[in-house]
């Protein structure tokens, strides 16, 4: 076993650091999701920054500081493709050879027919879409039909809109189980998502009540792995979605940002040992897809406002990983994921401050770093367990 008794991953998804040298291959030369945020709507993030965010590369009005407290650097994502599941896939160990479907002119034919036969209904949309536009435009029609919105995006997702007192969220629900039954083969898209809403026509509003269908993780990731050690495992927000339910000892489900660092909070004053891995969406879901550059830049600053009470809670033996799954860069025309590098933080009493973890060629590495520390392996990953950890015997 390594030094650290307890981890606590965070995920800011969408936080990207940079476009990646392929990102010309994804449309998305020129992304720099923190970057170009702080250009244009410069962010105060102190705390931030004092675990070394502005070290790791120069970012618009961020200022470096000369002796971080924590270990930083930056992770590439070594698997093709840009979106939630690739990222948190390869998190936990996962790199793919081939990415997941994307569908930028809607589903061929034969998924939509073969999925209005088994609801009893036709649908709306399919196509590519915006997720809070395609409400306002086909809501109304959908209200009056009780057809179901299906749209995609240039992530590997098949995505179910309805209005919340027209398709009951049970019915919903059972849409999306019977898409992504449909959804296999050549077709097996990352993620099937309820996406349901409310309100009237001209003021639609999308609820809390999303649900993700993602695909079943190969065998062998990392919170297979942990529990396979008898490590507690505990997710925050759509960890449990993302990986099936897979791996995890306990979860608790999340509404919003702010109430995804009380409940990590709650966590580690409950949770003395073992693994907490918390994801928070709202920079992607609420800011990053809608390019709302000031929204995306008041997120980062409360995160960074939260950040000195996470560390306070921690325990002299804890290890606490900040980064993210890809990028989202609101400042662009696009309204989709961009493939950056990903930020990379770590800190805690056993944790070497000021050390630079370079750019790491996997987020596997992340993952890799967790399952060594808890005295597994994965079959991905670079672990960067000794350049982090200050305790004399862990580096012999």
């Amino acid at each position: 076993m390594g030094p650290f008794g307890r981890v606590i991953l965070i995920i800011l998804d969408s936080v990207g650091i940079g476009a990646m040298p392929d990102a010309a291959d994804y449309g998305d030369s020129g992304s720099d999701t923190l970057g170009n945020i702080n250009h244009l709507r410069p962010c105060r993030l102190p705390n931030l920054c004092r675990l070394g965010l502005a070290n790791i590369k120069p970012i618009p009005n961020l200022s470096a500081v000369p002796a971080p407290e924590g270990a930083y650097g930056k992770a590439a994502l070594a698997s093709p493709g840009k979106d939630t599941t690739t990222g948190h896939w390869e998190i936990a160990g996962i790199v793919l050879e081939k990415p997941f479907p994307t569908y930028p002119h809607g589903f061929p034919k034969e998924v939509i027919e073969a999925f209005e036969k088994a609801i009893g209904r036709k649908s709306l949309g399919n196509c590519t879409a915006s997720g809070t536009e395609i409400i306002q435009q086909m809501g109304e029609e959908h209200v009056r039909t009780g057809f179901p919105i299906v749209y995609t995006s240039a992530d590997s997702v098949f995505q179910i809109a309805a209005h919340e007192e027209i398709i009951p969220l049970k019915e919903l629900y059972r849409m999306c189980e019977i898409a992504r039954g449909i959804l296999q083969g050549k077709h097996r898209v990352g993620r099937v998502i309820a996406r349901p809403f409310v309100g009237s026509a001209g003021n639609f509003t999308r609820t809390t009540n999303r649900h993700d269908y993602a695909i079943d993780p190969p065998p062998g990731m990392l919170l297979d792995r942990l529990l396979e050690k008898g490590v507690f495992t505990f997710g925050v927000g759509k960890i449990r979605d993302i990986y099936c339910g897979r791996g995890l000892s306990d979860y608790v489900l999340m509404k919003g940002n702010n109430d995804g660092v009380k409940k990590t909070l709650e966590a580690m004053e409950r949770i003395a040992e073992g693994f907490i891995f918390t994801n928070l969406v709202d920079f992607d879901s609420l800011y990053g897809h809608r390019n709302d550059i000031e929204g995306y830049a008041r997120a980062l600053e409360e995160f960074d406002e939260q950040l000195p009470a996470i560390r306070e809670m921690m325990r002299p033996k804890d290890l606490l990983l900040i980064t993210a799954d890809h990028g989202c860069d609101p400042t662009t025309a696009s309204t989709d994921h961009s493939r950056e590098y990903v930020p990379l933080l770590a800190c805690g009493e056993l944790a070497g401050k000021g050390v630079s973890l370079g750019v790491r060629g996997s987020l596997a590495d992340i993952g890799q770093t967790i399952a060594e520390n808890f005295g597994t392996r994965l079959d991905c990953g670079k672990s960067f367990l000794k350049e982090l950890a200050a305790v004399p015997t862990i580096r012999e």
